[in-house]
């Protein structure tokens, strides 16, 4: 271990103020180059623990990275993931205070909405049709608690920085027509985004790992050794399918699942 479990506390820690005061911290990667992913999560898994002693209730997963094209940029071969909580959750249609923030963008996505617990190792594509209740249209909104480019080195941040950062978790917002999975074939469910009225991504829920429910079993193998499962109720985020849209204060985002309804928010 590179890192001992002070510099996980201390980094945990940092970026806890960093999200509350709204100042970035430089790069992880960059003051502990020889950190490993493991304990990028360990970070995480810290950051967190002292969230829900703050009193913040963990409601589900969210899963990132899902595409090929994201995972070459960052030399990886797997996605990540992080945790959702309760303060994360915004109302369809609802405003967005851009105050609580940095710098947001936003994605979109599929949320699936677990039925009954789910648990690797083993866990297959069927496994989570089974096991999932619906799957509902969703934006995720991301933040960076960390410096996407170091000012002194022009480094760019790297899959370590985002780990440790809750996978670059901030918000949720669930809308649209909840669908059983089985309803539809989940791959071809696709989503037109749009800022302020202007069409800005389109995409196939397909791009997440060929199929959503993949992106969530892969989550649920990830976490057994950890003694971890999906649990009935919580929500997983299955990975976007578009590239992030840059939000400001002011923004609209909408996002157009056709018959499956569309889910939209306010940037106040």
């Amino acid at each position: 271990m590179a890192l001992s479990k002070d510099d996980i506390r201390a980094a945990a820690e940092r970026l806890d103020t960093a999200e509350k005061t709204r100042k970035q911290i430089r790069q992880l990667s960059l003051e502990y180059p020889r950190i490993t992913l493991e304990e990028a999560y360990a970070i995480q898994k810290v950051w967190v623990e002292m969230k829900v002693a703050q009193g913040r209730v963990v409601k589900g997963h969210k899963i990132g990275l899902t595409s090929k094209a994201m995972q070459s940029a960052l030399n990886i071969d797997e996605p990540d993931s992080g945790v959702l909580l309760d303060d994360m959750f915004f109302a369809d249609g609802g405003l967005v205070p851009t105050d609580r923030f940095i710098a947001t963008r936003v994605e979109a996505e599929l949320a699936f909405v677990m039925k009954h617990r789910l648990a690797g190792p083993d866990c297959t594509l069927f496994d989570v049709l089974n096991a999932t209740d619906f799957v509902v249209p969703a934006l995720e909104i991301l933040d960076t608690r960390v410096e996407r480019v170091d000012p002194e080195t022009k480094a760019t941040r790297k899959i370590f920085d985002t780990i440790a950062d809750n996978a670059a978790n901030a918000g949720i917002v669930l809308g649209g027509r909840p669908i059983r999975p089985l309803e539809a074939d989940l791959r071809w469910i696709g989503a037109l985004c749009f800022r302020n009225g202007q069409l800005e991504e389109t995409g196939l829920a397909a791009g997440v790992l060929n199929h959503p429910a993949t992106a969530v079993a892969w989550l649920a193998n990830k976490i057994a050794p950890n003694g971890l499962a999906l649990e009935a109720g919580q929500i997983v985020l299955a990975g976007s399918f578009i590239r992030p849209i840059e939000t400001r204060k002011g923004d609209t985002i909408q996002a157009d699942y056709g018959p499956y309804g569309s889910v939209s928010c306010y940037f106040a």
